[in-house]
C-alpha cells in the first residue's frame, strides 16, 4: 500500500489543476524573464559602461603598478584574466539581452493583436452606427412634418367649408 504524505495532498485546487512544485519553491515562473530584462536595462545605461570602464582600468592599473606579490594578472601576457572575465561577462550578456528582447517582442505581438481586435470592434461599431443613422434618416423622411400636417389640415378645413357652403346653398334653394 502506497503511503501518501499530508504535504503531497492539496485540497485547495481541483485534482486536474494541481501543478508540480516549481523550481526552488518559487511560485513565480516569470522571475527569470524579469531578471533578464533588468540585466538588459542595466547593461544599456551609461552608468554600466562607466562602471565597466572603471573596473577594467582599475584592473590594469592594479596589475601594472601594484607590488609584484599583490598582482594577479600579468601585463607581460596581456591581462589574460581580464580578457577572460570580460569574455565571460559578454558571453552571458548577449543571451540575456536576447531573452529580454524576445520577451519584448512577445509583448509587442500581444499588443498589436489587441490593437487589431480593438480596431475591428471600432470599425464594426462605426458601421453599425452608420446603418442606424441611415435607417433614422429614412424613417424621418417617411414621417409627416409639421408643415405637411398643417397644409393637409388647411386643405381639409377648406374642403369642409366648401361642403358646408354647398349644403347651405342646397338647403336654401
Amino acid at each position: 500500500m502506497a503511503r501518501v504524505d499530508v504535504e503531497d495532498r492539496r485540497f485547495d485546487t481541483p485534482k486536474g489543476i494541481r501543478r508540480a512544485p516549481s523550481f526552488r519553491g518559487s511560485g513565480d515562473k516569470d522571475r527569470f524573464g524579469r531578471f533578464t530584462e533588468w540585466v538588459a536595462r542595466a547593461m544599456g545605461t551609461p552608468g554600466f559602461l562607466l562602471g565597466l570602464s572603471v573596473f577594467a582600468i582599475g584592473w590594469m592599473l592594479w596589475n601594472t603598478f601594484a607590488p609584484e606579490h599583490y598582482r594577479f594578472d600579468s601585463v607581460a601576457i596581456g591581462f589574460t584574466a581580464l580578457t577572460l572575465v570580460l569574455s565571460l561577462q559578454a558571453s552571458y550578456a548577449a543571451p540575456l539581452i536576447l531573452l529580454a528582447q524576445n520577451r519584448q517582442d512577445d509583448r509587442d505581438r500581444v499588443q498589436i493583436e489587441q490593437d487589431r481586435q480593438r480596431a475591428e470592434r471600432n470599425l464594426a461599431d462605426t458601421e453599425y452606427l452608420a446603418r442606424e443613422v441611415v435607417a433614422l434618416r429614412l424613417a424621418v423622411k417617411e414621417l409627416a412634418s409639421k408643415d405637411f400636417i398643417r397644409g393637409e389640415l388647411r386643405t381639409m378645413i377648406e374642403e369642409l367649408d366648401r361642403r358646408d357652403d354647398e349644403e347651405t346653398e342646397h338647403a336654401v334653394s
